[in-house]
């Protein structure tokens, strides 16, 4: 399934974390060309016009996102992602992999390539943060 253009690539995104119980403010996106997503391996691709800073402000962070971004969803989680970077004091480690605990603990984890995970509220990521 392929979305172009930014009000149905918003839509098709904003879709898949609701379908595979993810926040719905993980991927504050801006001038989407293209949003895909292939139901049978579950890979994801992203096409936005420039790559997008977004503060979370719960939590203080900044992470970048950039024009493109791929990655494989599933329910609760997404992996091998390519494109999603937090800023860590002066460095940005890629993040690779997403996973939302299982109610009641409301806990999101960000894995980096380098084995780092942070753990943070899922609450910080609700949409409009």
């Amino acid at each position: 399934m392929v979305k172009k253009g930014h009000e149905e690539g918003l839509k098709l995104a904003v879709s898949l974390l609701q379908e595979f119980e993810l926040p719905a403010g993980l991927l504050p996106l801006a001038e989407v060309i293209e949003v895909g997503h292939v139901r049978s391996t579950g890979y994801m691709w992203i096409v936005q016009k420039k790559k997008v800073e977004h503060e979370f402000k719960r939590i203080n962070k900044l992470v970048s996102y950039d024009s493109d971004i791929t990655g494989y969803v599933s329910k609760k989680k997404i992996k091998k992602l390519k494109g999603v970077k937090a800023k860590e004091l002066m460095l940005w480690p890629p993040v690779s992999e997403i996973t939302v605990d299982d109610s009641p603990t409301g806990k999101i984890h960000f894995k980096s390539l380098a084995g780092i995970t942070k753990t943070f509220p899922v609450e910080a990521f609700a949409a409009g943060q």
